[in-house]
């Protein structure tokens, strides 16, 4: 694992609380519209990449899925997500470990979601490592729901440099494996009150039919 990825979004959850970070909201509306309109079966697995502290694994579990994973570099958040679910938690996969390295189950998830991870991979070698693992992991006719910032959204974030997308470039950079299937924009409202333009996309996973339904 990068350790200095890890230390640094370690000290990052460990001195900030929810309501202190930038990307905080109470629920991932945007990205659980998206994942709503791709009308999964409940029991498929479902892979949350960088989700951190965030809620998604809750609203994911409330609307009844059953076979969720979360991803994070920072075992500081990811304990402190253990303790907000509670029981609960116990029914969910915790995955410490970068995405760019960590070794997943060969075509297991029917759902790859990722916000707002992406865009911190600002060398070409890390995002190439990531879409490779996001090509291994993810089945034929599953999916990807990646939020990144959008072309006139932040430069940087957390004191780290961030890549910053339109709606055509994350595509492209998960071409050929991957295919579009839509495209959305959206305005998150940060707790200070700022405004970040984010490009989410959905793409589908090239190479045949999950039998999905």
């Amino acid at each position: 694992m990068n350790a200095m990825r890890q230390a640094h979004w370690d000290a990052v959850y460990s001195a900030k609380s929810e309501a202190q970070t930038s990307w905080f909201r109470p629920h991932l509306e945007a990205s659980l519209r998206l994942i709503d309109a791709l009308d999964l079966p409940r029991d498929l697995p479902v892979l949350d990449v960088g989700g951190g502290r965030s809620t998604l694994v809750d609203d994911l579990l409330a609307r009844g899925f059953t076979d969720v994973s979360v991803l994070d570099l920072s075992a500081v958040a990811l304990a402190e997500a253990k303790r907000h679910l509670g029981a609960r938690a116990q029914t969910v996969r915790w995955i410490v470990g970068d995405v760019t390295e960590v070794a997943l189950p060969a075509a297991h998830f029917a759902l790859w979601h990722d916000r707002a991870t992406f865009h911190f991979l600002s060398e070409a070698g890390d995002r190439a490592r990531y879409v490779a693992s996001a090509v291994r992991a993810v089945r034929p006719g599953g999916f990807a729901v990646v939020g990144t910032f959008a072309a006139d959204g932040p430069e940087r974030c957390t004191g780290l440099p961030v890549v910053r997308y339109d709606a055509l470039s994350p595509a492209a950079v998960f071409a050929p494996a991957y295919e579009p299937v839509t495209e959305h924009r959206d305005v998150h409202r940060t707790p200070s009150g700022n405004e970040q333009a984010f490009t989410y996309v959905v793409l589908r996973r090239c190479g045949g039919d999950a039998g999905f339904h």
